[in-house]
């Protein structure tokens, strides 16, 4: 018979009213843990190629971290205009706010991961065995 967990504190892992035993939560939570990002690695990444919208490609987050990079390259190229100031401001605003933001998108990250290796283990525990 297997044991059920009760309801653990981190984030919004429900598991055990899923059905999954408590070590199957565990192997589930050092596995998120093992493919987490890191906010450390995602502030540097930040801090020397944010104006490219590096970290945001770091963090999964391609279709942003192309926008950012873009008009970051915009900005560049239209700077002789007067457009390109517009531009470089609005990535450098954009850049300033993902500073407070990269531990949210670390977090969401990670809610994704638990939720697709829940998923997993709860197929394979539904699939009958031959």
């Amino acid at each position: 018979m297997r044991a059920k967990a009760a309801y653990y504190s981190w984030g919004n892992f429900k598991g055990a009213k899923m059905g999954l035993s408590v070590q199957e939560q565990m192997l589930i939570e050092q596995r998120v843990t093992n493919e987490a990002k890191s906010v450390g690695a995602a502030y540097v990444i930040w801090l020397f190629l944010g104006g490219l919208g590096v970290h945001r490609f770091y963090l999964g987050r391609t279709g942003s971290g192309t926008a950012i990079l873009i008009l970051m390259i915009l900005g560049w190229l239209t700077i002789a205009l007067g457009v390109g100031l517009v531009f470089l401001f609005v990535v450098g605003l954009w850049v300033l706010i993902d500073a407070f933001l990269i531990p949210g998108m670390v977090n969401q990250h990670k809610d994704a991961v638990r939720q697709r290796l829940t998923t997993q283990a709860l197929v394979q525990q539904t699939e009958p065995t031959a």
